[in-house]
């Protein structure tokens, strides 16, 4: 059986040779439909030269029986599912909805050579692809498969951010949470208070450049996100972790006295004014600005790790602000602090201690995200020889991050009230992109089975398929750990 991360709901086999793409493949798709179309070219730019001196061609839609890869719109797939069919002459990919279509395209990348995924563009090296015929029927357990990037504690580059969507999509995850705001840096531009970049932008932890997404940048990250079928989901994390806010505005301080900037990594001393008006008017500004540029349904406030208020203050200004968020369109999203907050339905609240659980929202029917430190964490070290990570929550083996069930690792959360799953990264110790790959990659491949497949196998079944997904690790030029559990 193929080597798939995460496992498709239903694989079969099927009699016969294998199909060969070559030169001479074609990738049909529906002629009216651009959103298709541009699957197609995605699944050629895959490819590449690997197959021939030029990218497979991308045609209007010809009949059933033409040899080649066929890409549908039709049936009942659900709104994420797909069906894939492989025989010896054609590749049928169905799907209800575009969405299917591109994680059927992931799976069929996943069924071909890792050789296909190196960048070389020598028409001289190209090969016959050959792909075992099979039958797959899937669909995705949780709704939310998600990963979250900290480009507060340290900044990352466009490219940089890009590259994590592409890798993520790779492995079917659907929303990209970044974390913009935090003691150590702004990270977006907003035009109604521009001292956030100009100043609270212009460090990290450390004491480095820092730096910031301008409105247009952050703009193009979103579209680039769209076209893979991912939703962004900024986070402003407020009351707590807003010093680099506190330092930009003097006003924001219940003193009137701006903060130096912070380029470390406690957390907890720093909060905004929250009797102040100003502050509101700042939040709502904020709010409006990012959700005009994020054409998606939500807006992370944040709300952990507030040690400087009152119980009843920090309730006060949880409730306050998701007014301020509704009245932008926007549904809340918040870490299980704010779960004691009078919530609205539609609120979500992303659970992350491994103490607790957010009974209380859940039961005045909150969603919940499952992200529980100890399990999900992708910053926590692999064990206590990890060069870079942190391990407050635990140390994270790939197996430990395979390990869990959504449903039953918090009591009284049940699985009907699990919206799905993600993965933070935190980056406190990550300074450049390969730290973060390092971190994130193999244990996002766990995250991302945990997510999708319905039922998730044993440990030593998948540490075979993880073995296998090493070369095409190596091909993409992802700086991944060599899990010593894993049979690279």
């Amino acid at each position: 059986m193929p080597n798939l991360i995460p496992v498709p709901q239903r694989i079969e086999s099927v009699a016969g040779d294998a199909l060969t793409l070559g030169p001479e493949t074609v990738i049909y798709v529906p002629g009216d439909d651009e959103q298709a179309q541009r699957i197609g070219r995605y699944l050629a730019d895959v490819i590449g030269l690997a197959a021939g001196p030029s990218r497979l061609r991308v045609q209007h839609a010809a009949a059933a029986s033409a040899a080649g890869i066929h890409l549908r719109l039709g049936g009942s797939t659900g709104p994420e599912g797909y069906e894939l069919v492989v025989n010896a002459s054609t590749v049928t990919l169905t799907a209800a909805r575009h969405a299917g279509l591109f994680y059927g395209v992931q799976t069929l990348r996943q069924l071909l050579p890792a050789f296909v995924e190196f960048e070389a563009e020598r028409a001289d090296k190209a090969r016959p692809i050959h792909v075992a015929p099979i039958r797959i029927t899937d669909n995705p357990r949780f709704e939310w498969r998600g990963a979250m990037l900290d480009v507060a504690r340290h900044f990352f580059t466009v490219d940089e951010v890009k590259r994590y969507i592409d890798l993520i999509a790779l492995y079917k995850f659907n929303r990209l949470h970044l974390h913009l705001a935090d003691d150590q840096g702004w990270r977006i531009e907003i035009k109604s208070w521009p001292n956030l970049t100009t100043h609270g932008g212009s460090t990290e932890v450390g004491g480095g450049p820092g730096g910031f997404f301008t409105q247009a940048q952050y703009s193009d990250i979103v579209a680039y996100a769209r076209e893979r079928f991912i939703t962004i989901v900024p986070e402003i994390d407020m009351p707590g972790h807003t010093n680099a806010a506190l330092a930009s505005y003097a006003e924001l301080n219940c003193d009137g006295k701006a903060r130096d900037l912070y380029t470390g990594i406690e957390v907890g001393f720093s909060a905004l004014c929250v009797d102040k008006d100003v502050t509101y008017r700042f939040i709502d500004d904020v709010v409006r600005e990012i959700a005009s540029l994020t054409p998606t349904p939500y807006f992370h406030i944040g709300g952990d790790e507030v040690k400087t208020l009152t119980p009843q203050q920090y309730v006060q200004f949880i409730e306050r602000v998701q007014k301020i968020v509704q009245s932008h369109g926007k549904q809340m999203v918040g870490w299980d602090e704010i779960a004691p907050a009078a919530l609205l339905p539609s609120t979500i609240v992303q659970h992350w201690r491994p103490d607790g659980a957010p009974t209380a929202a859940v039961s005045k029917g909150a969603k919940v995200i499952m992200s529980v430190a100890n399990r999900a964490y992708l910053d926590m070290k692999y064990d206590n020889s990890t060069p870079i990570g942190l391990n407050w929550a635990a140390n994270i083996e790939v197996k430990d991050a395979y390990g869990w069930d959504p449903a039953t690792i918090v009591k009284g959360i049940p699985e009907s009230a699990l919206l799905g799953v993600e993965a933070p990264i935190w980056t406190e110790t990550l300074g450049n992109i390969r730290d973060v790959e390092y971190m994130a990659f193999p244990r996002l491949l766990a995250i991302a089975e945990i997510a999708w497949s319905p039922e998730v196998s044993n440990w030593e079944e998948f540490r075979g398929r993880l073995a296998a997904h090493g070369p095409r690790l190596s091909a993409l030029g992802v700086n991944f750990y060599r899990s010593p559990s894993v049979p690279w």
